[in-house]
């Protein structure tokens, strides 16, 4: 016999064995009904007549079954959801035998009598869902006829009593093989207390961590919870420290709304979670309205930011993306990425160094592109102190150029990615990237290109950021070096910044600096200890944190202000414009004609960077231009 029919024999006798098990279902409910009407005795028509009237009410709640999608149903992922199939199969079969007993009033063997079908219909229904229900519990209980679901389990504790925490363990114990055994619940909500989830009781308060760990031997402890609070993450995660077992946490919250969570999803708690906020509803209709259909230019689409710039772009259906890179190693693992995906928008990957005008001359000509968000930079701070010709090069006069081409070819929005550092700078990469600002603020004036730039802080997991060296340093068993026990930092997730950049785009009439509001400051050395702890290590015990001091061009503090005193509110929560004038027009010429002095004589390092902060001393009616 071919493979073919085997299968086909297998499908056909599994389908069988439901549609019989379905028929005794129905035989016995009948019978029931029969015998709760008549007090268990026999109906004195007898039970020949019944057995043949059963024949009618069998065709007629088997084609109910079937005209419901109920036979299509796999036993074993029967749920709430389809409930109501079975109800209205029921419902449409006992109306149909009703209507049966209203036009053949005196053939008894062709209809059961009206008490007798109301009586079946609520033992039918209870009999077929509870058949699925008893296999469920076979299938997937603690007594489960699979070998490998008879191994040893991991047990997990759930912190977080509500609907996110229900959705956990249900899924825990329907999926996970047993694997996973849930122990109980913790919630700070008294009124929970002992209450019971999924037949699991809330055992404690969260401060109960260390004590429920110990009592119940947990070795997972899994944050269930819609939306959780930084500071909750981080009370788990050293609570969890302390008795040394793995922090967990359920995927995001849209997929638990829909209902999608699978216990492979749950993951290990990433510093993200213990610096996130409360995620915005992005306004996903206006960036698709702003990129759909059109031609986008990605500067820097290699890097961090510029490469999760390419991947939501892409979302939004652009005509064409290009993909402007000077790495050529950056440019080829995005570049393959996006192939990977197998996207169906048509993508251009360009190897071209932005300050190269004649280069980006050509690909302005060659693809026409309507939206340019520049994402390319030097920006890393130390490294811009020491080499302060390289960052007016790119920084600036890049900037500039690239703005002026934008001009001649038509380009109907401009946006720039800038920094934090920007405000008030006092390092050589914050000057760069202010006056680049000022570059930009002032082609406002030349054409119909809408000019903007979006101000935010550090990102997490970017290239040269303070997370991947921690980690390194951890993974190769080194003290974490932090350069003050003061030093505090913004920190935003990639997607979360790119996508509040897109948004700030489409918002974007000409000559704005936008600026995104990142929550509360962090301190470095904070981070580093929360970093070690997620690691499995305990932070000052089995990883020192050493401070190194601040380095040329550092501040304690960054600022990034959206106060009423220095910024407008938007139409979104999170992104505002700072007040900051643009710069007179001779003021401007007179600094870019300074910024190409200093990268034609060059010199020393320190005499440039002076140099360079003086520029930002230039007054524009009394309104300085440091930002």
């Amino acid at each position: 016999m071919s493979e073919k029919w085997k299968f086909r024999l297998l499908v056909w006798g599994g389908r069988a064995w439901c549609f019989l098990a379905d028929t005794a279902v129905m035989l016995a409910a009948y019978i029931a009904a029969f015998l709760l009407r008549f007090d268990f005795q026999e109906p004195w028509w007898g039970w020949r007549r019944v057995a043949v009237s059963f024949i009618t009410v069998w065709i007629v709640q088997s084609a109910a079954m079937t005209l419901f999608g109920c036979n299509k149903l796999l036993w074993r992922y029967v749920s709430l959801v389809d409930v109501p199939r079975f109800v209205g199969a029921v419902m449409a079969s006992t109306a149909t035998l009703l209507a049966a007993r209203l036009l053949f009033p005196d053939h008894m063997s062709l209809r059961p009598p009206y008490s007798i079908s109301f009586f079946n219909s609520i033992l039918l229904l209870g009999g077929l869902l509870g058949m699925r229900l008893l296999w469920r519990f076979v299938v997937e209980g603690d007594f489960a006829f699979d070998p490998a679901k008879r191994g040893r389990s991991r047990r997990a504790l759930l912190v977080g009593a509500g609907a996110a925490g229900n959705l956990a363990a249900r899924e825990l114990n329907r999926q996970s093989g047993r694997r996973v055994q849930v122990v109980g619940f913790l919630d700070d909500d008294p009124a929970k207390y002992h209450a019971e989830i999924q037949g699991h009781a809330v055992l404690g308060r969260i401060d109960d961590l260390p004590q429920v760990v110990r009592r119940h031997a947990v070795e997972d402890v899994i944050v269930s919870m819609v939306r959780v609070p930084r500071d909750v993450i981080r009370r788990v995660v050293r609570l969890c420290e302390q008795v040394h077992v793995t922090a967990r946490i359920v995927p995001g919250y849209y997929e638990l709304l829909e209902g999608t969570l699978s216990a492979s999803r749950i993951r290990d708690v990433d510093v993200s979670d213990l610096l996130g906020r409360e995620e915005s509803k992005p306004d996903v209709k206006s960036v698709v309205d702003l990129l759909g259909g059109r031609r986008v230019l990605i500067t820097g689409a290699g890097g961090s930011i510029g490469s999760e710039l390419v991947r939501q772009v892409l979302r939004t259906g652009p005509e064409l993306l290009v993909m402007v890179e000077r790495s050529e190693n950056s440019l080829y693992e995005i570049e393959r990425e996006i192939r990977k995906l197998g996207s169906e928008t048509p993508v251009a990957a360009v190897l071209a160094d932005v300050g190269e005008r004649d280069r980006m001359a050509e690909i302005f000509l060659k693809h026409k592109p309507a939206v340019v968000i520049h994402a390319a930079a030097h920006k890393h701070v130390p490294l811009m102190e020491q080499n302060p010709v390289e960052a007016v090069k790119n920084n600036v006069l890049a900037t500039r150029s690239l703005g002026e081409l934008a001009l001649e070819h038509g380009v109907e929005r401009f946006v720039l990615i800038s920094t934090d550092k920007a405000v008030r700078p006092v390092s050589v990469m914050g000057a760069t990237k202010r006056l680049a600002e000022v570059a930009l603020q002032d082609l406002n004036r030349l054409g119909k290109t809408y000019f903007s730039a979006v101000r935010f802080g550090n990102v997490l997991g970017s290239s040269g950021s303070v997370v991947p060296l921690f980690r390194d340093q951890i993974g190769k068993g080194e003290a974490l070096t932090v350069t003050h026990p003061e030093m505090k930092r913004y920190f935003m997730t990639i997607a979360e910044a790119v996508s509040l950049v897109l948004q700030a785009a489409a918002l974007a009439k000409g000559g704005e600096i936008f600026v995104l509001d990142m929550g509360e400051p962090v301190r470095i050395v904070e981070l580093a200890e929360e970093i070690v702890a997620l690691s499995g290590l305990r932070p000052h015990v089995d990883v020192p944190i050493v401070f190194t001091g601040i380095r040329p061009g550092e501040k304690l503090f960054e600022e990034l202000d959206v106060s009423e005193r220095s910024a407008y509110k938007t139409g979104h929560a999170r992104i505002y414009v700072s007040k900051i004038k643009s710069a007179a027009e001779m003021d401007v010429v007179r600094m870019l004609d300074d910024c190409r002095g200093i990268c034609a004589r060059g010199g020393e390092a320190d005499g440039l960077r002076a140099d360079l902060l003086g520029l930002l001393t230039m007054e524009n009616n009394g309104n300085g231009v440091c930002g």
